[in-house]
């Protein structure tokens, strides 16, 4: 991302209401760019990293891996970081040619279809609940092994659940706990994890990747 004036004086301004905290670098700069996207420092509290998921995200970026996201708005928001930097596919599950299913939403639908399509690929669910749901599901179920879920969805019905539930898998993920969330929130993620990876594998080839992460 092309900083101005102004950005960098607001994250200044973030650095010094945060002050002391115990995230790692690379997990600090996702913290910041989701509280400069929404201007709640409450997310400080409520975003959880598992083990290895920055790291597993920004291979997966590298290696071009294909990024499923659940909403338009999502897909709208990353795609200039994407297209200049990695280029990866990106598809949306609203979009995905699916024939009706009774007891799904067309998120949910569009998102498992194209996950059994790309059983490897970034995950990225900001806002439709049944979408998570059903994504969580099919790693239950070992169907797929995505290289990393963000998981952010406002937390009304059920998905306080999923977010437990994905919290318990073994797949690397970055998700918002509470009922707190939305599609900004899983855009700024994704975007400032672009950045981090385009510095360790983009920007300069050949790199050691251990220590932007």
């Amino acid at each position: 991302m092309e900083w101005h004036t102004t950005d960098a004086q607001s994250l200044a301004l973030i650095d010094q209401e945060i002050g002391q905290h115990a995230f790692s670098p690379s997990e600090y700069e996702i913290v910041r760019r989701v509280i400069y996207a929404t201007a709640d420092f409450e997310y400080k509290s409520l975003i959880r990293f598992s083990d290895q998921a920055l790291q597993s995200g920004a291979a997966a970026l590298a290696a071009r891996s294909t990024i499923i996201v659940d909403v338009p708005l999502v897909q709208v928001s990353i795609a200039p970081y994407i297209q200049n930097t990695f280029a990866n596919p990106v598809y949306c599950s609203m979009e995905a040619l699916t024939r009706p299913q009774k007891g799904k939403t067309k998120a949910a639908w569009g998102i498992e279809t194209l996950a059994r399509r790309y059983p490897e690929g970034i995950f990225v669910v900001g806002q439709a609940q049944t979408a998570l749901t059903s994504l969580v599901q099919l790693i239950e179920q070992e169907v797929i092994r995505p290289a990393l879920v963000i998981g952010t969805p406002a937390a009304f019905v059920d998905v306080e659940e999923a977010k437990e539930r994905l919290k318990d898998s073994l797949v690397p993920h970055i998700r918002i706990e509470g009922r707190k969330g939305n599609a900004i929130v899983a855009s700024a993620i994704v975007n400032g994890l672009v950045d981090l990876a385009w510095q360790a594998y983009g920007a300069q080839e050949g790199s050691a990747f251990g220590q932007k992460f």
